[in-house]
């Protein structure tokens, strides 16, 4: 069902890009710049902090600041000086994680995640923890405890979620490049809102909780946020000189497109039989034009995920949230109020617990799809392109705390459906901001390929930026004049 039309009116955006040390830049041309000598670290963390307390009172994108650069941060780096933000579902020593629920006890966390560890050992600088929807567990980042945060290129719109606090800062220019999560789409879905590159990486990829590691079905995959395919390839370079599981392929630094064509497949319909907007269709549909004419081989494919896999997720994802719970105390400590969860967390552990003698059944299920590595909606593809979402992002509140458990679950399902498949089989996917709508919001299309090939992704990222430039600031600055001014 498409969503309400929108009245005539004045788009507000939020661009804070200024004549400051951080000037248009992405993250690769502020590392040039600051090994010529060109700026400081100091410098860059001023003008983030400068343009993130102007910009928050509207986007609403922060739930701690981060005043001084952390005292376990790296200096020589490979990524030393770079300003950035970590979501607030992780831990950063000396701070309090909320997960952005009153739930959970304030406590200050001893020492770091083992993410945020890499990455502080990276050297880049957080200025803030961002926001998130109560534990991850919707698509749109409100809380009743933070409230809306709305996105830079509408702010009647939603920034997406879970990981949407964090993609308002890139999109707004407050940072170049940002921490995110994915458990269920958490950094595509945000990605697409606003016009971002995010890439799921495969399953232990890159350093996580152990614990996420013993669930049942492992789903969730750390990562970033970033405007152009350069930042996301360097840092997934750097991550893996710092770390790398042997039982995947090494990805490398990928810097441009493989002159190797390849096969696939288009899927333009939603994997559980819902409806998908026009506009949503067009963009995946037109990128599946536009490969076909940069050579490769292209077809329309249908989504041959078993018809029980939207119940089994869900069925899953009502059990982690009934987790979150009942066992609250013992994830989050002493002071955990269970209480005090949102209406959306309640229900998913009510759903689940009248559901849960069919559970067994669906966890069987899908870690036979996670242990296959059933990698995407189509089988026989090097790549599968499909929507991140089911349509434009959503106006506020319509997958606000307030809204009735039935009610928002059903929009939640009709919204994102399409990418909790490559976080039960583990492998890779990739959001790109490769269309528009009539207003000017950004659309996300999905890339999904076979475990462990994020290299084949992010050379036809490559490829699909070169051919079809995305504007990088919300106030519509041409991606090539931008290109032009990093890349001297």
């Amino acid at each position: 069902m498409p969503l309400p039309p929108v009245a005539c009116r004045v788009v507000q955006r939020v661009d804070t890009v200024a004549d400051d040390a951080l000037g248009t830049d992405d993250m690769t041309g502020l590392l040039r710049r600051l090994a010529r000598g060109e700026v400081s670290a100091a410098e860059l963390r001023e003008a983030s902090l400068a343009r993130a307390y102007a910009a928050d009172d509207r986007l609403n994108a922060v739930t701690t600041w981060v005043e001084a650069p952390p005292e376990r941060g790296d200096r020589t780096g490979s990524l030393a000086g770079v300003p950035t933000v970590v979501k607030d579902n992780e831990d950063l020593a000396g701070f309090v994680t909320t997960e952005c629920s009153w739930a959970t006890p304030t406590r200050r966390a001893r020492v770091s995640a083992p993410w945020v560890a890499q990455y502080l050992r990276l050297g880049v600088s957080p200025i803030a923890k961002t926001t998130l929807p109560e534990f991850g567990l919707t698509a749109s980042t409100e809380s009743s405890r933070f409230g809306v945060t709305r996105n830079p290129w509408d702010l009647s719109r939603s920034a997406g979620g879970s990981s949407g606090g964090s993609a308002a800062l890139v999109a707004a220019g407050v940072v170049p490049i940002a921490h995110a999560n994915d458990g269920g789409g958490s950094i595509r879905i945000p990605a697409a809102c606003c016009g971002l590159v995010g890439l799921k990486p495969s399953r232990r990829r890159l350093l996580d909780r152990p614990e996420l590691q013993r669930l049942p079905v492992p789903l969730t995959t750390q990562g970033v946020l970033t405007r152009t395919v350069r930042d996301t390839a360097r840092y997934l370079a750097e991550a893996e000189r710092a770390y790398r599981d042997p039982r995947l392929p090494a990805v490398g630094l990928v810097q441009g497109p493989d002159p190797r064509r390849l096969r696939i497949g288009v899927v333009a319909a939603s994997t559980l039989g819902l409806p998908v907007a026009a506009a949503t269709r067009d963009a995946v549909r037109a990128t599946g034009l536009l490969l076909a004419e940069l050579g490769h081989h292209v077809e329309e494919a249908t989504p041959p995920v078993d018809a029980r896999f939207g119940p089994d997720f869900l069925r899953y994802w009502a059990f982690l949230a009934f987790v979150l719970t009942s066992a609250g105390r013992q994830i989050y400590g002493d002071g955990f109020d269970g209480r005090r969860v949102e209406e959306f967390t309640r229900g998913l552990g009510r759903y689940f617990a009248r559901r849960a003698q069919t559970v067994p059944g669906s966890l069987s299920r899908l870690r036979r799809i996670a242990r296959t590595h059933r990698w995407s909606l189509a089988v026989g593809y090097d790549v599968v392109v499909s929507p991140v979402v089911g349509d434009e992002p959503l106006p506020i509140g319509h997958l606000g705390p307030d809204v009735d458990f039935r009610t928002h679950l059903v929009r939640l399902l009709r919204y994102s459906s399409f990418t909790p498949v490559q976080n039960v089989s583990g492998a890779p996917a990739i959001s790109l901001p490769l269309a528009r709508t009539a207003a000017g919001l950004p659309l996300g299309v999905q890339l999904a390929a076979p475990y462990g090939q994020e290299a084949r992704l992010l050379s036809l990222a490559y490829e699909l930026e070169a051919a079809a430039p995305w504007p990088t600031r919300t106030t519509g600055v041409d991606h090539d004049q931008d290109q032009r001014r990093r890349t001297r």
